[in-house]
């Protein structure tokens, strides 16, 4: 049984520049399909609440971006709140302040799942997962604690969460597809 061939960073970037996502997870490369229209709503209107709370020394940005959290793992956050002193001009090399992933039916699972473990294991101290596809719109929050992630927040339609960290942001899901 011959020994399966991880991927690092420098296989990803040897990737096409073609409007495709690519991401380096686990060292394998996976390749998303354009979001859905709901989708780009809620995360254009999440980075619009998000850039009017952030403070002056925190950055707020979005897919495609770069954030290297490993040799083997390149994610690309829909949204993501950072420091910019953990930037070059690729990328993102300090774990996110908060990373958000927006689901789909092509990224649900691994959002769940396998990126969730990737942002807890990195120290990303704050994991937002937007449920597009719930009527109203749903937000689930986790908070790193102890080196493991707690659910801080379950909310969906015209409930308010007001968020602490990485700062202070009231959030209604609702509002995210108006």
């Amino acid at each position: 049984m011959a020994a399966v061939e991880m991927l690092t960073r420098e296989d990803l970037d040897a990737m096409p520049d073609d409007g495709n996502r690519y991401e380096l997870i686990e060292g394998e490369i996976v390749v998303s399909p354009s979001p859905r229209s709901r989708h780009q709503l809620a995360v254009t209107r999440l980075i619009v609440l998000l850039d009017a709370a952030c403070p002056e020394h925190l950055r707020v940005s979005q897919a495609p971006f770069d954030v290297v959290l490993s040799e083997f793992d390149v994610v690309q956050p829909d949204v993501l709140v950072l420091d910019p002193e953990g930037l070059d001009e690729r990328a993102l090399n300090t774990p996110p302040l908060l990373a958000v992933e927006v689901l789909s039916p092509t990224t649900r699972r691994r959002d769940l799942t396998v990126k969730k473990r990737l942002y807890e294991q990195a120290g990303v101290a704050a994991y937002w997962v937007v449920d597009a596809e719930t009527e109203g719109l749903a937000l689930t929050a986790w908070e790193l604690r102890d080196g493991r992630y707690e659910v801080v927040a379950a909310i969906a339609g015209d409930e308010e969460w007001t968020a602490t960290v990485p700062f202070e942001v009231t959030v209604v899901p609702s509002r995210l597809v108006r």
